[in-house]
């Protein structure tokens, strides 16, 4: 088990454990006496590792919740349901809650952890890509509010994550995409030699699965899935390393940690926009377009090239096309602008878009939303 470390100072706030298989969590929990395990009911259905999981709690004693984990379920009526549970079956504050689900379960069952009783501990089994890259790591919660992605929430770090690729072999492909998405946002940021090692892996795993037709393609993936296990240990280590690494050195994200939000800030205002046209666009495929999208306008910004794909964008694109994303956004930027002018890291008029001076090199840049739209219009 490799552990990864995140700092406050010289102090270890949070762990990372990375690890082949969901057996190496019993002792994880060992030390903890009062377990309560919140886990994704669709998880819980399909996910085989879950069963494994399950059968860890009912050993430990630890009483169980299910919950539906969707954009629309992600809201304080949810939070305030765990919390009436956590009650109901008598978590004191030396209780551990222990969410076992996608970045949607992590973010409501830390928020709730952090409230109930002025905060109990509560640790991560994130069972999708983009949370084991991303959404379980750093200490991020909170819900949804009225229709804005993320509008309530706080920042308190898990007692550990507990990261395994086995619960990823059951993840349909399209779910496993969409963490690409963040994984190689990751190696843009910082690359230390894997942006190109992620592409040439994830395209490489799409290669077999693209030509099947879909009544033989899941049974391929997952098999695809078990058999680049080792890869995808790699790769997702690396890039819990570059989380934990800005998050240690800026937790609350008062400079570095705004680095992470590349193609964010586009793709809050394209979920937004899906939800409200009942369109069917996950958060990695909305990161996916706003990565373009940075792209884009980093160009345009820092290398005047208003040719329309501009280069990195045009470079950007295929590597995501290779790995499965299909970036085009479906919405124009003047739709998006009225949504970004109201994005929760806005300052002074301003929003701080993270722009690309080249792969695994980024800086934030401070704009108006209506020189943005002049931009790339």
């Amino acid at each position: 088990m490799e552990h990864i470390s995140i700092y406050s100072g010289d102090r270890v706030i949070s762990r990372v454990m990375v690890e082949r298989t969901v057996a190496a969590l019993e002792p994880c929990l060992e030390r903890y006496q009062h377990v309560f395990t919140v886990m994704d009911a669709n998880v819980a259905m399909n996910c085989p590792a879950a069963m494994q999981i399950a059968e860890i709690m009912n050993r430990k004693g630890a009483p169980g919740k299910l919950i539906d984990a969707s954009e629309e379920d992600k809201s304080m009526d949810t939070v305030m349901d765990i919390c009436g549970w956590m009650l109901d079956n008598g978590a004191d504050r030396d209780a551990l809650v222990l969410a076992v689900g996608g970045g949607i379960t992590s973010d409501m069952v830390g928020f709730a952890a952090s409230i109930y009783k002025r905060g109990v501990r509560f640790a991560y089994v994130p069972t999708t890509l983009l949370a084991q890259v991303d959404a379980a790591i750093g200490g991020k919660t909170g819900v949804n509010f009225e229709r804005y992605k993320n509008m309530l929430g706080l920042v308190r770090q898990p007692e550990f994550t507990y990261v395994c690729p086995e619960v990823l072999e059951s993840l349909p492909h399209r779910e496993f995409v969409a963490g690409v998405a963040e994984m190689l946002k990751t190696f843009m940021i910082e690359d230390n030699g894997n942006y190109q090692k992620a592409v040439d892996v994830l395209s490489e795993m799409l290669q077999g699965y693209s030509i099947l037709p879909p009544e033989s393609a899941a049974d391929y993936w997952t098999d695809c899935v078990s058999a680049y296990s080792e890869e995808l240990l790699y790769l997702i280590s690396e890039a819990v390393k570059v989380k934990a690494g800005v998050v240690s050195r800026d937790q609350y994200e008062r400079g570095e940690r705004r680095k992470l939000n590349l193609g964010h800030t586009f793709a809050h205002a394209i979920e937004t926009l899906a939800q409200r046209e009942e369109r069917d666009i996950s958060h990695g495929e909305a990161v996916a377009m706003g990565l373009v999208l940075a792209a884009r306008l980093s160009d345009r910004v820092f290398r005047g090239d208003m040719d329309t794909p501009t280069a990195l964008e045009g470079s950007v694109a295929i590597d995501l096309c290779d790995c499965g994303l299909y970036p085009e956004c479906p919405f124009t930027i003047e739709q998006m602008a009225e949504i970004m002018a109201k994005d929760k890291k806005a300052e002074g008029g301003k929003v701080h878009f993270v722009l690309l001076n080249e792969i695994g090199d980024v800086t934030t840049y401070a704009l108006t939303v209506d020189e943005v739209v002049k931009l790339l219009k």
